[in-house]
């Protein structure tokens, strides 16, 4: 199994470590992962921005850099849900099939749904909140949205529960 490492283009801006530390994670759970260098933003901002017709030489170069692998994991909701969800339909306007759609993750979906650890080797020694994006929870189903009567689960609580001395403040 071959990963490509989608780093976004604000995380590789502004939050680099984010970047490092999913790229060693991966590697901790003896995953195969590269991280072209040649990567570039997915293009949601300019189709969020209503300019679809810029942001499709991105999905088009997107899907070309990451054609080869097996699987896109990247550590952004957003990004990887606008790449799963709107890239098909900007390539098809110009006559291209996407191809990184049905293979792209996020981090925390990736490594709760296909690698499936049975622990992880990690320590954090602090109180942790949870934060589910809107992205994760309605367009990648990474928890249970409220507004849906399902029962409840959420896949980022399930691997913090793999990591020692940590405490998940748990709302009353």
């Amino acid at each position: 199994m071959k990963v490509g490492l989608f780093i976004p283009c604000y995380i590789n801006a502004i939050y680099p470590g984010v970047g490092v530390a999913a790229y060693k994670l991966l590697k901790s759970l003896g995953v195969d992962v590269d991280y072209p260098l040649d990567q570039t933003c997915c293009g949601q901002p300019m189709a969020n921005a209503g300019f679809e017709e810029e942001a499709s030489g991105l999905a088009r170069r997107f899907n070309d850099l990451f054609k080869e692998f097996d699987y896109i994991v990247g550590p952004s909701a957003s990004c990887v849900a606008f790449v799963k969800l709107n890239h098909p339909d900007i390539q098809a306007k110009e006559g291209h099939r996407c191809e990184s759609a049905g293979k792209i993750y996020d981090l925390c979906e990736f490594v709760h749904d296909i690698i499936k650890p049975a622990t992880l080797n990690a320590r954090f020694p602090h109180k942790v909140s949870i934060h589910n994006s809107c992205h994760g929870v309605r367009e990648l189903s990474l928890s249970s949205p409220s507004e849906r009567n399902i029962p409840y689960y959420n896949k980022l609580r399930d691997l913090l529960r793999m990591v020692q001395d940590i405490e998940i403040f748990e709302p009353e």
